[in-house]
């Protein structure tokens, strides 16, 4: 019998409990961010910034410097940290209603201005932390707090697509869509937030992994559930794939 160790904990996660939901997709995004960060060997100079919503608390599951910022604003924060600290490797983790919502103009115009900074953007579609309610990502039809009987392009307008968004502004290097509704999905994520981080360190500018991510609560989904609806429904409102890629500045 091996008894080698086959899985361990990354030495960039904490081992603690954490605050999501049974299912969550949060968990699984934390781990891939903590092994790439491993794996790079950038830990002692690597600055998250935690968002306002699900994974407020991040800075408690992380086992690297991580600060917290006003709502919609890690973009701001994360440039002012990369401008004044070039040697950091600085990435912001944002939910939907964080980034697509009151922090719109932060994240357009961090892009724009291709600041050397890598975002992980996790998209479920609803705001998770204050109950479920529609959020710029919510898609057509989908029910939520505030919109019991489905989203109406007329009444609500339309989910809107931040990979697609970013790809055209000249300033954003590397744009990605990516899951984590199974294995195979999972491994192609932790590959974008290295490619993201990789970017960065080799001082290629702005990189933004968007993650499709379950939320059984909200969804009103078990957890199951909740995976193959990423799979058979969010995907074609928000397909898979690389949007943007340069390979120089």
């Amino acid at each position: 019998m091996n008894k080698n160790k086959m899985f361990s904990l990354p030495d960039s996660l904490q081992n603690v409990n954490n605050s999501y939901c049974p299912g969550c997709g949060h968990g699984i995004i934390h781990r891939l961010v903590a092994e790439v960060i491993d794996e790079l060997d950038v830990r002692e100079k690597t600055i998250g910034i935690a968002p306002v919503g699900c994974a407020v608390f991040a800075y408690n599951y992380w086992n690297f410097d991580v600060t917290e910022s006003a709502h919609g604003r890690p973009p701001a924060v994360a440039t002012g940290i990369k401008r004044c600290l070039p040697d950091r490797v600085v990435f912001t983790y944002q939910g939907d209603g964080d980034l697509a919502a009151i922090g719109t103009s932060e994240i357009i115009h961090a892009a724009n201005r291709g600041e050397n900074i890598t975002t992980i953007f996790v998209n479920n579609a609803n705001y998770g932390m204050t109950g479920g309610q529609m959020a710029p990502t919510t898609i057509l039809g989908q029910k939520t707090a505030t919109t019991p009987f489905g989203r109406d392009a007329k009444r609500d307008g339309y989910p809107l697509r931040v990979c697609e968004l970013l790809a055209s502004i000249s300033g954003a290097c590397y744009i990605e869509r990516v899951s984590v509704s199974n294995p195979k999905n999972i491994i192609k994520t932790k590959k974008a937030i290295k490619k993201g981080f990789e970017n960065q360190l080799n001082n290629l500018g702005f990189s933004l992994i968007e993650v499709l991510s379950q939320c059984p609560t909200d969804w009103q989904m078990t957890p199951i559930e909740s995976i193959k609806w990423i799979d058979d429904i969010l995907t074609k409102t928000f397909p898979l794939g690389v949007f943007k890629e340069c390979t120089k500045k």
